[in-house]
């Protein structure tokens, strides 16, 4: 962890996990609502690299999909990807109550509840991809690979243009 970076849940996962990460802390405007592409661009990353993390619900129970901000969530793929029929986005406060953290800082790791996750297999391109790092203006650059274990997700194509 570097100075001046915080320290929240998925920081502290990662740390006990013994993952590397690198921290980017970035100014997260009050007035934005696509916080990937915010992330993004504040970062200068392509929209690829950088993955939103969302959370939906399969037949009745949570999981949580991680997709690339410069795509969409094919909700008929996750729940194939989880063995379900029907996926729908859960309800904000849902999704912030499970997981501990607020729309638009939700990280797939260190939740509160930890839920079945599914990471796009385009993630697996990229030597690292950044996701939140569990509040907004802060993400955390880690290895797919390390990602996918520390979350113990599965990989599948989950992710439309």
């Amino acid at each position: 962890m570097t100075a001046g970076s915080p320290s929240t849940p998925a920081t502290l996962a990662l740390e006990r996990a013994g993952i590397p990460f690198t921290p980017h802390v970035y100014e997260h405007h009050e007035t934005a609502t696509n916080f990937g592409e915010e992330a993004a661009a504040a970062l200068g990353l392509r929209e690829d690299q950088v993955f939103k993390t969302l959370v939906v619900s399969v037949d009745g129970q949570l999981a949580v999909a991680v997709v690339p901000v410069a795509n969409r969530l094919d909700l008929k793929a996750i729940a194939a990807a989880l063995g379900g029929k029907k996926a729908t986005l859960a309800q904000p406060v849902v999704a912030e109550k499970r997981t501990g953290y607020v729309v638009g800082g939700i990280s797939p790791v260190g939740q509160k509840t930890r839920l079945r996750t599914v990471v796009d297999a385009s993630a697996l391109e990229h030597p690292s991809i950044f996701v939140s790092g569990g509040r907004r203006g802060f993400d955390i650059e880690v290895a797919p690979e390390d990602l996918v274990r520390v979350t113990e997700a599965s990989t599948a194509p989950i992710a439309r243009t």
